[in-house]
């Protein structure tokens, strides 16, 4: 085997590597929101996104947010209405597009959600110091092909 080869079959394997990581956290988190905090991990993103952006917002918008279709959107946004959780009205400037926001109640059982949230992903993330994390962050900003330094 050439060098190049081992060089990108060892790529090819990190690659896997890191998927399984990604997967497995992911389902770790989906399994501890439904657990215990009856909620799922897209009604989560849904809600951070609203909160992030503090104020009612596009439903078009807020799926480009997610990267999910307005369709995945719109069916999350309808079981958290249902739970009083957010809102939907009408755009003063044009009433065929919809508007949605968290409601205070949502705003309230969001914080609590992010904050047990953070706590988990402190939990998993807790073998790992500051020097470690850099390190992980460094090399996916190489990775994106950003030089920023942004910190995640």
């Amino acid at each position: 085997m050439s060098t190049a080869n081992g060089l990108s079959r060892r790529r090819l394997k990190t690659w896997i590597r890191l998927l399984r990581i990604t997967h497995g956290m992911e389902n770790h988190l989906r399994e501890f929101l439904r657990v215990n905090h009856n909620t799922t991990l897209p009604r989560f993103d849904v809600a951070a996104a609203l909160y992030r952006v503090d104020k009612p917002m596009k439903m078009s918008n807020l799926s480009q947010m997610l990267l999910v279709s307005n369709g995945n959107a719109t069916t999350v946004v309808d079981r958290l209405e249902k739970d009083g959780l957010v809102t939907r009205e009408p755009s003063t400037g044009d009433k065929r597009v919809v508007l949605v926001g968290l409601t205070p109640s949502g705003r309230r059982w969001f914080k609590e959600l992010a904050n047990a949230h953070e706590a988990e992903i402190n939990t998993l993330f807790g073998d790992l110091g500051h020097d470690e994390l850099s390190m992980i962050r460094d090399l996916m900003q190489r990775l994106e092909g950003e030089t920023d330094g942004k910190d995640f």
